[in-house]
């Protein structure tokens, strides 16, 4: 009980970290004066870094056979250059420290998450029942964060950050390291998990899927700012977004059905659409924040319903690369075209059109999802059958 307890606070604490970083990152470059196709170079240049640095430190875990080390080192260098990046407002400086908080802090979410699901697992808790508490972390800082922009200025933000990481830190430091397999790590185990056509369906889909997601966490703060929303108001909308998320996780042990994965994917996608649909008429940015609260119908579906495939399908032995894998897609590969393209059609065409764009995207998302379902749901039901 005393690891679940440890478990669930480094949670809250990193999707605290996270959530300063990934939501605030946009909205404080736009304090600096930097432009949407500027922002959306530097998160994009971001998600190369990431495409690097995910797959590495996944692959070090699985060969070491440790999580808790890793994450130790990892949140060092972490609380030390956040502080450095939300104390910078050079252009160079703030591309060299952002760079480098994607080498070391965003690799730390799918380790977190293997770190989560081996534990439930050997517990006998539901995945949701601990990841809850990283929804809840995430919700309540980005609320904070809003208001101490708000009233102490941007560069408030870097003591806030290194103060957080610290605590992290120490109870990191108390956490016990997950149980390894006695399995092997072979190369030849992740070719056979990498070279399986299911496998790669499902990483497309997930790809489909998490570039409007991307875009709206990249350019939602901005949208706000946009349309006359304060740094609080940006602070209530990811916090209305990720609060959303804590019951839904929560139940996950009811709701989430194994063989039901790629149908829960294509819901989620769904209701993605109708959400950056509505987004881009809307006109005021408070509106605009309260229809966060959608998020409980898309992410944590999504992402829980994703993990749990991805688990089901790869080897054992590989399940910190593999969850490192759809990170990568997540935070990596979706961020860059995200970044990139969407800074491109924000800035030419204006925040309607890029809604209305990821809205197309996650509709194409929830078909493709429907497909797979057909095929390889009901085909591994008659294969049981």
């Amino acid at each position: 009980m005393q690891a679940l307890r440890l478990l669930r606070s480094f949670n809250f604490l990193y999707f605290a970290l996270l959530s300063m970083f990934i939501t605030f990152l946009p909205v404080y470059l736009d304090e600096q004066g930097l432009q949407p196709a500027q922002i959306g170079f530097i998160i994009g240049t971001g998600g190369f870094v990431t495409i690097i640095t995910q797959p590495l430190w996944g692959m070090i875990s699985d060969r070491t056979k440790t999580i808790r080390k890793i994450l130790l080192l990892l949140l060092v260098l972490s609380s030390i250059l956040g502080y450095a990046l939300y104390s910078s407002s050079h252009f160079i400086l703030l591309i060299l420290f952002a760079m480098l908080m994607y080498f070391f802090l965003m690799p730390i979410d799918p380790l977190t998450e293997s770190l989560n699901f081996s534990i439930s697992e050997a517990s006998g808790v539901s995945y949701g029942s601990i990841r809850t508490y990283g929804a809840l972390g995430y919700a309540v800082t980005s609320l904070l964060t809003g208001y101490v922009m708000s009233y102490f200025g941007a560069g408030s933000l870097a003591m806030l950050f290194a103060a957080i990481g610290v605590i992290s830190l120490v109870v990191s430091w108390l956490m016990p390291d997950v149980p390894v397999t006695g399995n092997p790590v072979t190369l030849s185990s992740l070719k056979r998990f990498i070279s399986n056509k299911e496998t790669l369906m499902f990483l497309m889909l997930i790809f489909v899927c998490s570039v409007p997601a991307r875009m709206n966490d990249t350019f939602l703060g901005i949208y706000i700012r946009e349309l006359g929303g304060s740094p609080e108001l940006v602070g209530l909308a990811f916090f209305l977004a990720a609060g959303s998320e804590i019951l839904v996780f929560a139940l996950s042990f009811w709701w989430l059905r194994k063989g039901k994965e790629m149908l829960l994917i294509s819901i989620s996608s769904a209701f993605f659409f109708i959400r950056f649909f509505i987004s881009a008429w809307i006109t005021d940015p408070h509106m605009l924040a309260y229809l966060q609260i959608l998020q409980l119908l898309t992410f944590p579906v999504f992402y829980s319903a994703a993990i749990q495939y991805l688990y089901r399908i790869v080897p054992v032995e590989w399940r910190a690369t593999g969850q490192t894998v759809l990170a990568l897609l997540f935070f990596g590969v979706s961020g860059i075209l995200a970044s990139y393209l969407g800074g491109s059609v924000y800035g030419l065409f204006g925040a309607k059109t890029l809604y209305l764009t990821i809205a197309a995207m996650s509709f194409a998302g929830m078909l493709f999802g429907l497909v797979l379902y057909r095929v390889y749901e009901k085909k591994g039901k008659a294969e049981a059958g």
